[in-house]
């Protein structure tokens, strides 16, 4: 009875693989289940093994444990899939070479490799009359001037830190890039646009002090993740400056007038009260915010190349918010790529070296190598 319980469990479990997680704690399960798969892929492996011999209900758990192995296998088979054409497509917008041991974009050997670790500096950036921000600054392993990746954390607008998910920044400061991971103003207190102010300012502390950080101030990089993601596209796509020479979005809200129009699910975010809270009230208030918040409404021929990298089966940030901007680069000719994950889930970067780490940092290095070189 408890191998059945078991089978039934994992195989519920295995639908994650395929499905949208239907509540909020479900999605932080998804993220394991996705990009720990082979954790799953082994116990699912296990339970199959045993149920061959004899019990009661052998029949049934043999047959749930095989259809939870296959379902849990499923990320990784659709990662190499993926990586199979991965390269070749992005050599079509952004030509560059990757050498060693970084130029497969999946490899299930790094699925158990350690996570890389660079020491970093916390710097002070900008002091308002109400608060100070800080950096923190992953200095390249390169001593000659190098360009600069400066990386907007998530948290709905309201929460998150500089801190936030730091082994890509260790992986970038090793591959030659300097990283710039930042703390802006927050909701409820601060409203759009503060935290693209406060991109701004992180830009030009960077530029003053880019003689004795190594940085290369014409080659600076915007990376966000989720509401982060807002904030580096509108950053990237309003303040026309040339010293960003390009703009990675992490699964980010494009378009934030659409997106209040088809919230997310209650049981997952109450997503009108997070953009009303960054906004400073509901759509129906004050439609210009959130026109004048949607980095999608800023795309012109003059944009700054982009990289998108979304999940498929993303609960809390419509996948759609990445096709509409991914139609708008094209329809006014900006290179741009969209990696698309089918299997992932918002957060799927949170491994590393998971099926939608590996190939979400594969993209990433091609596209700093094509637009910072």
């Amino acid at each position: 009875m408890i191998k059945l319980l078991l089978a039934i469990l994992l195989t519920l479990t295995a639908l994650l693989t395929v499905l949208p997680a239907p509540e909020f704690h479900l999605w932080l399960l998804a993220i394991m289940v996705t990009e720990f798969c082979w954790v799953f892929v082994l116990l699912s492996f296990a339970l199959l093994f045993f149920s061959l011999k004899r019990g009661r209900y052998r029949l049934p758990v043999s047959i749930l444990s095989g259809i939870a192995f296959l379902l849990f296998l499923s990320p990784l088979i659709r990662a190499f899939a993926e990586a199979g054409s991965l390269k070749q497509d992005m050599n079509k917008v952004f030509p560059s070479d990757i050498n060693g041991a970084d130029a497969k974009p999946f490899q299930l050997s790094k699925l158990f490799a350690a996570a890389p670790k660079v020491k970093h500096r916390t710097l002070s950036y900008v002091k308002y009359a109400d608060t100070a921000l800080t950096l923190d600054f992953y200095q390249s392993k390169m001593r000659d001037r190098r360009p600069c990746v400066i990386v907007i954390h998530g948290g709905s607008w309201s929460g998150g830190d500089s801190k936030q998910l730091p082994e890509l920044n260790s992986l970038l400061a090793r591959e030659g890039y300097n990283v710039a991971s930042v703390n802006y103003r927050m909701a409820p207190k601060w409203k759009s646009p503060k935290p693209v102010e406060d991109v701004k300012n992180a830009l030009n502390f960077l530029t003053r002090h880019a003689a004795a950080l190594s940085v290369d101030t014409n080659k600076f990089v915007l990376l966000g993740r989720s509401a982060g993601a807002q904030v580096a596209l509108l950053a990237a796509y309003t303040l026309k400056e040339q010293r960003i020479a390009g703009v990675i979005d992490f699964y980010g809200p494009a378009d934030m007038v659409w997106g209040y129009s088809v919230p997310s699910s209650p049981l997952i975010m109450n997503s009108r009260k997070v953009m009303a809270n960054y906004l400073g009230g509901p759509y129906p208030r004050m439609p210009h915010k959130y026109a004048a918040s949607s980095p999608i409404l800023f795309v012109d021929k003059t944009s700054a190349p982009t990289l998108i990298l979304h999940g498929a089966n993303d609960v809390l940030v419509a996948y759609e918010h990445s096709r509409r901007l991914n139609e708008k680069l094209r329809q006014a000719d900006v290179p741009h790529y969209w990696l698309r994950l089918p299997w992932a889930t918002h957060g799927f970067d949170y491994n590393i070296n998971g099926p939608g780490g590996q190939l979400s940092t594969y993209a990433i290095l091609r596209f700093l190598k094509a637009v910072a070189p």
